[in-house]
């Protein structure tokens, strides 16, 4: 459709006696009824172009939100493995080395704590489930599966290393151990 009005051909055109005709009634209410529909249609047209420019620039502030969101993910999946080694060493019990050892431990437990309030400051948050939870394979990997008569079936032996969480996104699965049901002896 053209985007102006129409007016019917007898309007402009001069009649027989050289004065422009009069259009009929019929005329003017056929010319009313489309340039009516033609406003509608425009006015359908407007409104798709405002909703789509809406949406387009709601998709672009949750995409600006997500990625200042989530801007830390490859860093923290990195400082992860630091983390894992120094929980590793600070496990460690030593019998002998009395006051060398003791000031190792104390400098692994104040690394971990500043790291902890760093990860917390991110809101990166550790999966740690514990013997008897429930597998949770959204956030749970199982490593292994083993009978057991003293756990239920689907829930955790152990947990071989913790799992973490950005933003409620997960980061990295909890690997652990899960039971099964024992098999029947005959």
């Amino acid at each position: 459709m053209s985007s102006e009005p129409s007016t019917p051909p007898e309007a402009s055109a001069p009649a027989a006696g050289g004065e422009p005709a009069t259009p009929t009634i019929e005329e003017l209410q056929a010319a009313l009824a489309n340039a009516r529909a033609e406003a509608a249609h425009n006015l359908d047209k407007f409104l798709r172009a405002k909703a789509e420019t809406e949406n387009l620039r709601r998709r672009a502030e949750t995409d600006l939100a997500n990625a200042h969101k989530f801007a830390v993910e490859r860093f923290a999946l990195e400082m992860l493995a630091v983390k894992d080694s120094l929980e590793r060493a600070r496990a460690v019990e030593v019998q002998a080395g009395g006051a060398v050892i003791e000031k190792l431990h104390e400098g692994l437990d104040l690394t971990l704590k500043l790291m902890d309030s760093i990860f917390e400051k991110f809101a990166l948050t550790a999966v740690d489930p514990q013997a008897g939870d429930k597998f949770d394979p959204e956030r749970h990997m199982a490593m292994s599966i083993l009978e057991s008569a003293e756990v239920p079936a689907n829930h955790i032996i152990s947990a071989v290393q913790k799992g973490y969480l950005l933003h409620q996104r997960l980061l990295r699965p909890a690997v652990v151990v899960v039971a099964k049901a024992p098999a029947e002896t005959a």
